[in-house]
């Protein structure tokens, strides 16, 4: 691990402000996975700045209905929240699928949002990856990709976004908010927060330089049976081959969004309404546009094979 300068401001535009001014800063909290990737020097922050004492920590209900989630909420406490389990269950289901228990007791609402792929050949120097380093080439796109991305990939990346939590942030239309170094607020929609590799895959988020995560905003309750299944190698500490977060009525109807498909949690709205007609028709308007591997093929039967376990589970 490379030397590093370290500071605790105490305020989130003084955060904002002190990774905006510093080259090559980061902002760290948990530090579950950015703490992996500086040992390995895939990160090399030259600074940190530590956002632990700001006092993001809270879960609160907004005066439309909803919640408003701390970046420094936990993901232990957040899925414990009884309000959570009560009306936002997906969410709960899906953080509880996520590492182990002892990353959860550390890891923060925002580092989830903001976790880097888990892709073998961003994680080996050895190998040539536009997302570590930009410029040298994909070594997935004739390499192993079994657990890559099937849709939203380009030649450039075929990497997918690692996580549980942004799957179920995704269906329940939630709603990122940040501050920047002038004090300035904004929200960006769930739906566009996280980007498509494209040209630069080095590039995860729509943020800013120096833009700090200060909240996530759930709307008011979606009524009906809240599932998110996670298919994966082994039944914990696994990273999801396929998982589908839905919100479904009895009659089938409802939301759905896709994890370990995509460079982002991955929803198509307008095939929502094909959900009483079965999975198959649903996945077919959803992965319309897959560009699968060989090897990674299988995603798309596994998918429409997992929703259709949600909705029998639904129906039920």
């Amino acid at each position: 691990m490379r030397s590093f300068t370290y500071e605790r401001p105490s305020t989130p535009a003084e955060a904002a402000a002190a990774v905006t001014r510093t080259p090559e800063a980061k902002f760290i909290a948990g530090g579950t996975n950015l703490l992996d990737l500086m040992k390995l020097q895939i990160e090399t922050p030259a600074h940190l700045v530590d956002v632990n004492g700001l006092g993001l920590d809270r879960i609160e209900a907004t005066p439309e209905g909803g919640l408003r989630i701390g970046a420094l909420v936990r993901n232990t406490d957040l899925a414990a929240d009884a309000r959570v389990r009560k009306d936002y269950g997906v969410l709960s289901r899906a953080l509880l699928a996520g590492a182990s228990g002892q990353l959860r007791n550390k890891a923060t609402t925002a580092g989830n949002l903001l976790q880097r792929t888990r892709c073998p050949y961003f994680y080996d120097t050895a190998q040539a990856c536009n997302k570590r380093q930009p410029g040298t080439g994909c070594s997935a796109l004739d390499g192993v990709s079994r657990q890559l991305a099937v849709i939203g990939g380009s030649d450039a990346c075929i990497a997918t976004h690692p996580g549980d939590m942004a799957v179920a942030m995704r269906v329940l239309d939630a709603t990122v908010e940040t501050v920047d170094a002038q004090g300035t607020a904004r929200k960006i929609p769930i739906a566009e927060f996280h980007r498509l590799p494209g040209d630069e895959p080095e590039i995860d988020t729509t943020l800013k330089t120096g833009e700090l995560i200060t909240a996530v905003t759930l709307p008011r309750p979606v009524a009906g049976t809240h599932i998110y299944r996670k298919v994966r190698d082994r039944a914990s500490y696994a990273y999801a081959l396929v998982s589908v977060a839905a919100i479904l009525g009895k009659d089938g109807t409802g939301h759905v969004a896709f994890g370990g498909v995509a460079h982002k949690p991955w929803r198509v709205e307008a095939a929502e309404a094909d959900l009483p007609r079965g999975a198959k028709a649903v996945t077919d308007t959803v992965f319309a546009g897959a560009k699968p591997t060989h090897e990674n093929a299988y995603k798309l039967k596994l998918a429409e094979r997992t929703l259709g376990a949600a909705l029998n589970q639904a129906r039920a």
